[in-house]
């Protein structure tokens, strides 16, 4: 393969990790996020603390989404740069979080970005690597607070 076409299919290969990640969280799917993280990753996404490995990954994850009626994760305006076997990608976020029957809204939106690193593995890209970068909101932050959470302890 030419170098040109290599770089492109790890782009689009990029791109589909950053994809599967969304169906994970949307469809309740955790045993995907084993193909989007390496076993020893991590993440920082603000509020949830500083996860490390794909099982802390998912249970923070869990933690805030798993009780909703519904979510919505969709990513864009994807930049990738390969270097090698490692790469770092960032995209544009704008989540989705339903929770019927809220008291004060029974929606919350969030816009950021996420910023990854990755690495090239023999089961295809994985991050090893994420924040998050929050940059808006709109709506009911309850929402995506469990039940047994205090106001002070929002996600």
């Amino acid at each position: 393969m030419t170098d040109r076409v290599q770089e492109l299919t790890d782009r689009l290969d990029i791109a589909e990790v950053l994809a599967r990640y969304c169906d994970a969280l949307d469809q309740r799917r955790w045993d995907l996020l084993q193909t989007v993280f390496t076993a020893d990753a991590s993440a920082d996404y603000g509020s949830v603390g500083l996860p490390t490995g794909v099982e802390e990954i998912a249970t923070a994850i869990r933690r805030t989404i798993a009780d909703l009626d519904a979510t919505q994760h969709l990513v864009g305006n994807i930049q990738v740069q390969v270097q090698g076997d490692t790469a770092t990608a960032q995209c544009y976020l704008i989540s989705q979080h339903v929770r019927a029957g809220q008291p004060g809204g029974e929606e919350y939106l969030l816009g950021g970005r996420y910023v990854d690193e990755l690495v090239r593995t023999p089961d295809g890209w994985r991050i090893t690597f994420r924040r998050l970068h929050r940059m808006w909101a709109a709506g009911n932050r309850d929402v995506v607070r469990r039940a047994d959470q205090s106001a002070g302890g929002a996600r």
